[in-house]
């Protein structure tokens, strides 16, 4: 293919200037990474819809990619579910500091919450795939209490040490209260889960006024 032969590192003129071997391989790394960026993208979306077992060409066809792109980033579908497993839980872990440095305590762990909420929509779509038994992802429920219990746990103690929010309360007691209140309900969409996210976060403060009253 024209991209993997192009980088020659030659000028027009034949020679090997300087420059040339560096630069190219930076332009494909650069290309690469927005094609995985792509993939990774319609991949999320097509699972969410439609399943991890939906149709390679489906995924590159959103992606705007060919499939053979897809196949050289992805060789295995474990290798794309994993990858689009460990962005999302990324993303969700890395908004934690962000929310921290711009909102107050109680109102940072509140918008990560609601994150998880959406994030924990994404990983429906994965389900299948990871209740498998498939030895290829037996490391993920590690990944994911690795990177996002500390990621909440930072947030909930500075609100507790801020009084906004109830003390007795851990990050894993939350992750699993989230993933509880998440679960599919007849009838019933994202909208719902996010409401009853909203609910257990109210009484979090609830619970934080009360102390605070008494004491």
């Amino acid at each position: 293919m024209t991209e993997n032969t192009a980088p020659t590192g030659a000028d027009s003129a034949g020679s090997v200037g300087p420059g040339a071997p560096e630069r190219a391989p930076r332009r494909l790394r650069a290309d690469a990474q927005r094609n995985i960026d792509s993939l990774l993208e319609a991949a999320k979306a097509v699972f969410a819809a439609s399943g991890v077992d939906a149709p390679a060409k489906e995924i590159a066809d959103l992606a705007g990619v060919g499939v053979g792109t897809l196949y050289r980033h992805f060789p295995q579908r474990s290798d794309l579910v994993k990858a689009v497993f460990q962005r999302e839980v990324d993303a969700c872990a890395d908004a934690a500091p962000a929310l921290a440095a711009a909102h107050e305590p109680g109102a940072a762990l509140a918008m990560w919450l609601h994150r998880y909420t959406e994030y924990l929509a994404t990983k429906r779509g994965l389900a299948t795939a990871l209740h498998s038994g498939d030895p290829a992802y037996r490391a993920l429920p590690g990944y994911f209490r690795q990177r996002l219990g500390p990621a909440l746990g930072s947030l909930l103690e500075a609100a507790i040490a801020s009084g906004e929010i109830r003390a007795g309360v851990s990050a894993q007691d939350l992750l699993h209260a989230v993933a509880n209140l998440c679960l599919p309900v007849a009838d019933e969409g994202a909208a719902y889960s996010q409401r009853m996210v909203a609910l257990l976060i109210d009484g979090l403060r609830y619970g934080a006024s009360r102390s605070q009253s008494c004491s």
